[in-house]
């Protein structure tokens, strides 16, 4: 797995922030009005349940990107010799960029991606529903966990990005990165949100950001076409 990547992926989860005040605000807002009225009279009291809330999420993003990971392994493995691999990491590097013009609000029409994964996200949202009110760590751990799964076009960018991360551990990595880059948003969205939306909702940030994801899909492309190094996951 190149360092590179793993920061591109990083750093979209964390540049993103404005959209995922916008995706998940409301989902954090919900689940600390489940907690216990004495928890939610003390934000250091909510800081543990927030916690376990993240990690959950953060852990289904980390399976979701082991299975895509395996999953792009295996197609590569079923095309003729280098024509897989060259077209997985082609379409990481044109993802990237896409992620970029996203990120740096020149693609707004991205969301329409969200609507993928609404099918499955009615399936698990019942479960959801289920684990509230939060009665300790572990309720809000398993609600984490589903929460991981509500249908975000950024989390299905990336996941696609790791189709192309070199296999299962390589995929899940990157999926973990960029769930740790969304960390800071969220684990802060009550305690400095309105100081971090403005931060991140400064266009220029987002411009500045955006056009950095931009350059790392670039690099990526011309690491196929230019750099003369097509192979996955071969470490350069």
């Amino acid at each position: 797995m190149e360092a590179l990547t793993l920061s591109a992926a990083f750093l979209v989860g964390l540049l993103g922030g404005p959209h995922c005040a916008t995706m998940c605000g409301g989902i954090t807002a919900t689940l600390t009005f489940g907690l216990d009225e004495r928890i939610r009279a003390s934000v250091w009291r909510q800081l543990p349940f927030l916690a376990a809330y993240n990690l959950g999420r953060i852990a289904s993003y980390t399976v979701a990107g082991l299975f895509a990971g395996a999953l792009g392994t295996a197609l590569a493995l079923g095309t003729p010799h280098d024509t897989g691999p060259v077209v997985l990491r082609s379409l990481a590097g044109l993802i990237m960029v896409a992620l970029g013009l996203y990120i740096g609000g020149w693609w707004p029409s991205f969301s329409r991606v969200e609507r993928i994964g609404m099918p499955l996200w009615r399936r698990l949202e019942p479960l959801g529903q289920r684990l509230l009110p939060v009665q300790g760590l572990g309720t809000a751990l398993g609600l984490g966990a589903v929460w991981g799964w509500l249908p975000c076009g950024m989390v299905y960018m990336v996941l696609v990005q790791a189709l192309t991360a070199g296999g299962a551990i390589q995929g899940g990595l990157l999926m973990l990165a960029f769930g740790l880059g969304t960390l800071p948003n969220l684990m802060a969205m009550g305690m400095f949100a309105a100081a971090l939306g403005r931060w991140l909702g400064n266009p220029w940030v987002r411009r500045a950001a955006g056009a950095l994801v931009v350059g790392f899909g670039l690099w990526t492309l011309w690491m196929v076409f230019g750099g003369g190094h097509g192979g996955m996951g071969n470490g350069h």
